[in-house]
């Protein structure tokens, strides 16, 4: 599943946080201070919640989950994590791989 989250409040456009990630505390609480933000996170959980069952039922070993934006630096990053933490408390092995952040 690929999730688009462009329309989501940028963080690049704030020259104080352009060179930060979603990783770092200033820009989770930029991302923080925006409903759509966390509008976007409960629905994301929401079709995952009913979803995820279905793919267990049908003996699917995995699931991927990308959350795209422009850079890969900012939103992306901190959505993921944001769905990882979630996530962790109820099933086993959650990844997050950054990719615009191994390079």
């Amino acid at each position: 599943f690929v999730f688009d989250i462009r329309c989501l409040p940028n963080p690049y456009w704030d020259p104080t946080l352009r060179s930060l990630t979603g990783l770092e505390d200033p820009v989770k609480t930029y991302l923080c201070a925006y409903a759509e933000v966390e509008e976007m996170f409960e629905d994301i959980c929401r079709f995952l919640h009913k979803w995820l069952p279905r793919f267990e039922e049908n003996n699917r070993s995995y699931m991927t989950v990308a959350i795209g934006c422009t850079g890969g630096q900012h939103r992306s990053v901190f959505l993921s994590e944001k769905l990882k933490g979630y996530f962790s408390r109820s099933i086993a092995n959650v990844q997050v791989m950054h990719r615009e952040l191994s390079r």
